[in-house]
């Protein structure tokens, strides 16, 4: 696919290849087009391609479905179920999918962004070969990085990814959110907040500095707007403190000021505040009213991870005993909020921890990946719970690689 070299030229080949053409004229046309064009802007670029019934397919809050993007040029067909299509599978697995048609192959290729992922772009070509593959795969990151950029300025992807009305205080916390995963060769994360479209006190956070992976959960006390208000000023007191490099304790008594001077002895709001080193597997943790994390090795949980207790945040609590352990290659850590398994089931009993060990046992041993095991392991308890979410529920699981 790349030019040739001009003949009597001196020096490294710069003529423009098809492929760099392709990639170079999307880059080119999207730097100042309104953000609603990019994806009719992606669609044409593939109609040139030779590609025809281009998806650009997001996923719903939920994570439960992928939800195709309107726009000119755009296939705007059903939704496709992440369980069970072959859309869903080229989601789950972060890898591209091709389906053999009576005229032509159907594509299917994840859009991931760092690690995260935005949703699926499809197309349908007549045959497809290794470079038409390799070239598709950079189209797909470059359009998924786009759409990423481009969402700031425009409401129409958050729109599109809605399938029920969102109350305002799940429109707060998720605007509070990072990306959901994140994988490096290192350490793979993600979380998953539920119910989606009225979560209101739960939240996470984290972030990858050089070596040390910094993560927060944390469950703000109350329900609706109060709680989003709550949360809201105790993420933005943990990435203030973060971000001024200081140790957990620190930034556990930084948080702990900024919750009782704004609201009040009254108010609290339990968090657990962790460090892992990813060269070195040392991790380091607050745990200040969590149920304690389970320690994930060889898909069974071998431990949980008790700490000495530590008042949460907005108690005015004494420097808390900070926590450590040094992971195996491969260990995970699943934190999660007692909204979990203090849900009551039909019965009348809690859903509970041993439950919930489980669960997660069973699902570490079929859903591969930690995106994905967050996402079956959330669904999967709700079905189990009955279908209740009478307060908030967050999953955040943590994979030294």
């Amino acid at each position: 696919m790349s030019g040739e070299r001009q003949s009597g030229a001196a020096g490294p080949d710069r003529s423009e290849g098809f492929g760099e053409r392709l990639l170079g004229r999307l880059l080119d046309l999207a730097r100042e087009l309104p953000p609603g064009l990019i994806a009719p802007l992606i669609a044409d670029e593939l109609h040139g391609f030779g590609g025809r019934d281009v998806a650009v397919l997001l996923q719903d809050y939920g994570q439960l479905v992928l939800v195709p993007l309107p726009g000119r040029g755009l296939v705007t067909g059903e939704r496709e179920p992440i369980v069970g299509s072959d859309a869903g599978t080229a989601f789950v697995r972060g890898a591209p999918v091709e389906v053999p048609q009576a005229d032509g192959v159907r594509i299917y290729l994840p859009l991931l962004d760092g690690g995260d992922e935005v949703g699926v772009l499809a197309l349908t070509l007549d045959t497809v070969d290794d470079d038409d593959r390799r070239l598709l795969r950079r189209f797909a990151g470059l359009a998924a990085d786009l759409l990423i950029a481009k969402s700031g300025y425009t409401d129409r992807i958050f729109q599109a990814r809605r399938l029920e009305p969102m109350s305002v205080a799940a429109e707060i916390q998720w605007s509070l959110l990072p990306p959901l995963a994140m994988t490096v060769p290192q350490v793979a994360v993600a979380g998953i907040l539920e119910p989606a479209y009225q979560v209101a006190g739960d939240s996470f956070d984290y972030a990858l500095n050089d070596d040390i992976l910094h993560v927060a959960t944390i469950d703000a006390m109350g329900h609706g707007l109060d709680a989003a208000t709550m949360a809201t000023v105790a993420i933005g007191a943990y990435r203030h403190a973060r971000r001024a490099d200081i140790g957990l304790a620190e930034i556990y008594a930084f948080m702990d000021r900024a919750i009782a001077e704004q609201f009040g002895p009254d108010h609290f709001v339990t968090a657990q505040m962790m460090r892992l080193n990813i060269a070195t597997g040392q991790l380091q943790w607050v745990n200040a009213g969590h149920p304690a994390p389970l320690l994930i090795r060889g898909h069974v949980v071998v431990e949980r991870l008790e700490s000495a207790t530590t008042l949460p945040v907005g108690f005015g609590g004494e420097e808390p005993v900070i926590s450590e352990r040094v992971l195996r290659h491969g260990d995970r850590v699943l934190c999660f909020t007692d909204g979990l398994v203090e849900e009551r089931e039909v019965g009348g009993e809690q859903f509970g921890e041993e439950q919930l060990i489980d669960w997660v046992e069973r699902v570490e041993r079929s859903a591969g990946g930690v995106r994905a095991v967050v996402r079956a392991l959330s669904h999967v308890l709700k079905e189990k719970r009955g279908g209740r979410t009478s307060d908030d529920a967050t999953l955040f699981l943590i994979e030294w690689r």
